[in-house]
């Protein structure tokens, strides 16, 4: 890959989706989109993104997918859903007890593992009896992500990362080699392709909001710009939860820190 292949994808990708990668990390773009060259038998990563500046706009889908990080994993860093379960959904549930309706929004959600988690902490949490409207938005960009998403099916390692064995067996069915995870909680989860860079009010309103471990890939403009859409979608007593090492501070006004050390924000 040259430099001007590499300048090109590189630019491409910031536009779409506001990764920022820079010239240390062509071995990055090098790497995951060898599956693509493979695929379409290709000869090198250069020839892709020749036929990509040629206006070949499946394979520009392709390579955006293919650049998408899709690291996950059941409860990730479990701390945050501790504070979730015992402090937002608890606050939640008797502010919201009149009309019984929650919205949580999981941004980046990938092959859906985080949306899913959540949606166990609601179901277990007790805070939420019958009566309850409960909806639960996991957005990504990669239409290959949610497909897996939908599904709810994972491999061994995949619940190994992070579910408990006593989730596993009360949610779970092994089916094959896979395992499934029941109907009333995939229920509980929407999934729709989105991108963060575009208009996110058509979502509606939040009273939580997930984007954990995305920001860290955007340059500071884009982050403040994701940030303050994701604001507005808040309720004025919401909550925002972001990756163990992301904050708002220096980044978008607007926010107040509720645990700073688990990166949960609330509206100023």
């Amino acid at each position: 890959m040259t430099p001007d292949e590499f300048a090109y994808a590189a630019d491409l990708i910031r536009a779409r989706t506001g990764f920022v990668l820079t010239r240390d990390k062509g071995y990055i773009i090098e790497n995951r989109l060898s599956p693509v060259v493979r695929r379409h038998r290709l000869k090198d990563v250069g020839e892709l993104i020749g036929l990509v500046r040629g206006g070949a706009a499946d394979l520009a889908a392709e390579l955006l997918d293919a650049m998408m990080t899709k690291d996950t994993g059941f409860f990730r860093d479990w701390k945050p859903f501790a504070h979730l379960r015992d402090e937002t959904l608890r606050d939640l549930a008797r502010a919201r007890v009149a009309n019984k309706k929650l919205r949580i929004l999981c941004a980046g959600v990938s092959t859906g593992q985080e949306a899913y988690s959540v949606a166990l902490t609601v179901q277990e949490s007790g805070w939420f009896p019958s009566g309850w409207t409960i909806e639960i938005l996991g957005i990504d960009l990669s239409l290959a992500a949610l497909t897996v998403a939908e599904r709810g099916r994972y491999t061994q390692f995949e619940v190994q990362r992070g579910l408990p064995v006593n989730v596993l067996v009360d949610h779970f069915t092994k089916h094959l080699d896979l395992w499934v995870l029941d109907e009333s909680v995939r229920r509980m989860v929407e999934f729709k392709a989105w991108n963060l860079l575009d208009d996110l009010a058509p979502l509606g309103a939040f009273d939580v909001v997930l984007c954990r471990n995305v920001l860290a890939y955007f340059d500071l403009s884009s982050k403040a710009a994701v940030l303050g859409k994701l604001r507005r979608l808040m309720t004025d007593d919401g909550r925002m939860y972001l990756g163990a090492t992301e904050t708002t501070a220096g980044v978008a006004e607007g926010f107040r820190a509720v645990d700073a050390g688990l990166a949960v924000f609330a509206r100023a």
